[in-house]
């Protein structure tokens, strides 16, 4: 297999290859599976957890309440500006091909490094923590879960979920819109109760909706990273974009549906936890929506942790079938090892990628902070956002002639670039730990990138490394190199 991996590649000088046969894997993502993906892993975690972070922040429920509004309006400004990314340049792949077009190889993979070991397995880590908590949490009635119980478990599931992904795309997509219509019934459940609630007169937690606001500029920042984890995923879409069919007119119609419904439903989620629960209930919970469900629903607050654990049980499962294929995308480019890149001969799954991002997951589900890892992975993610729609706005000077089926209004972008450019720049005061780690993570991706990538004439033994772990990779999990797609 090691001869037939290697006589299928031309080795290049930084001891990748490129790919001149293979088999590449199948469009059969209707518009349907892209709508259950984008709102299936948007609402996962985040509108379960991130509510208690943001009035922490906030200082008051009426600022919370704003904050998630324009946390909404925000994300779909980014998801328009997404859209028109997504179909000038129809790779797979998100940030990392768009940054790679506007500004070159090295910020391209600076973004490739953080987003291997913070932004997606830190995201989908989450994910699976908050699954594990509240599927043990009626087996505690009142009391916190075991830390080692949840972590276990929450390893587990990403065991289970990575193997569902490995073995076929359409069950991927089955479990996906599974799952999706779950949690919808879970968000819809909170709904219902809330405007009961509301109707029968009580409205106390609303009589002084901006009492304790905490106006620094800073902190409101620190507030929208919370808000706006919970609409993440919006741009994960883009990430499969070659196993999406027609993805000129698909990907921004599943944008344009997707978006509205999570806004409409998370603002109207919190009305209904704000309603139920005072200030202080939400800050001392660390499952909100079980403590929703213990005061409203009775004998039958069960169904709550149990809905809400289907919820990111399907968002973990979308997150980890997109993100798994941006790091495919990056091998692909030379910018990841080539294992990375290869492709089960029977499945047509990109496994190595799969288990490698499994892996990392697996490992970080072990930090105790969920709040730390929320303000590490927002910060960083905040910032390549902001370079990517600064590489719309500079290809609109640079690259006028390219085809663009959706053009936005320039107004957007630049809306989006200086919220952006907010959200990157003030919480450096208020959380130098967690900025000062993410800029410096970002900072070692340079020395990897000149070792790896920019040092041309590498040294025998260290190209034979990466070739033994690359062929032993395709032996392992019995994959072939893939194809590359120019046109979509």
């Amino acid at each position: 297999m090691g001869k037939e991996i290697e006589s299928a590649n031309k080795e290049n000088d930084d001891g990748t290859s490129s790919e001149t046969s293979g088999v590449k894997m199948k469009k059969e993502l209707s518009l349907l599976d892209g709508v259950a993906i984008i709102v299936g892993i948007i609402i996962g975690s985040g509108i379960f957890v991130s509510p208690r972070g943001v009035l922490k922040v906030s200082g008051s429920i009426g600022q919370a309440l704003i904050v998630w509004i324009l946390s909404g309006l925000l994300s779909m400004i980014g998801a328009l500006c997404y859209t028109e990314l997504g179909t000038m340049i129809p790779k797979s792949g998100g940030d990392y091909a768009y940054i790679k077009e506007a500004f070159g190889p090295l910020p391209a993979f600076l973004y490739l490094w953080v987003a291997l070991f913070i932004l997606v397995p830190t995201g989908n880590a989450i994910t699976a923590i908050t699954f594990a908590q509240y599927i043990l949490q009626p087996f505690w009635g009142t009391c916190p879960a075991p830390f080692e119980a949840v972590r276990l478990l929450a390893a587990v599931t990403i065991c289970i979920l990575t193997v569902v992904n490995c073995y076929n795309v359409k069950w991927v997509t089955r479990v996906q819109s599974i799952f999706t219509a779950t949690k919808m019934l879970a968000l819809g459940i909170i709904v219902l109760a809330g405007v009961y609630y509301a109707c029968a007169g009580h409205v106390e937690n609303f009589q002084r909706p901006m009492e304790g606001t905490n106006w620094d500029p800073g902190h409101i920042a620190v507030a929208f990273y919370s808000g706006l984890f919970s609409y993440s995923g919006y741009n994960y879409l883009n990430f499969v974009t070659e196993e999406l069919k027609n993805p000129y007119k698909n990907l921004p119609k599943a944008i344009c549906i997707s978006m509205p419904v999570v806004t409409i439903v998370y603002v109207i989620a919190n009305v209904a936890y704000f309603v139920v629960l005072s200030k202080d209930d939400v800050l001392a919970s660390d499952a909100v929506a079980v403590t929703f469900g213990d005061k409203v629903l009775g004998m039958f607050s069960f169904l709550m942790p149990v809905s809400v654990a289907c919820s990111t049980f399907g968002s973990l499962n979308g997150a980890i079938f997109a993100s798994s294929r941006l790091f495919f995308v990056g091998a692909r480019e030379g910018h990841l090892p080539r294992a990375l890149c290869l492709i089960s001969v029977k499945r047509l799954t990109p496994v190595p990628s799969l288990v490698f991002l499994g892996i990392i997951t697996a490992a970080l589900v072990m930090v105790e902070d969920v709040y730390a890892l929320i303000n590490y992975s927002s910060f960083v993610e905040s910032l390549f956002i902001t370079i990517s729609i600064l590489g719309l706005m500079y290809m609109r000077k640079t690259r006028p002639e390219a085809m663009r089926p959706i053009k936005i209004n320039l107004i957007l972008p630049i809306t989006f670039f200086v919220i952006c450019t907010f959200l990157v720049t003030f919480p450096c005061y208020v959380s130098p730990m967690e900025v000062g780690i993410g800029v410096a993570f970002i900072l070692c991706g340079i020395p990897v990138y000149v070792i790896t990538i920019g040092w041309r004439n590498k040294p025998i033994w260290l190209k034979r490394i990466f070739n033994n772990f690359n062929n032993g990779c395709a032996k392992l999990f019995i994959c072939v190199p893939a194809e590359s797609e120019k046109d979509f």
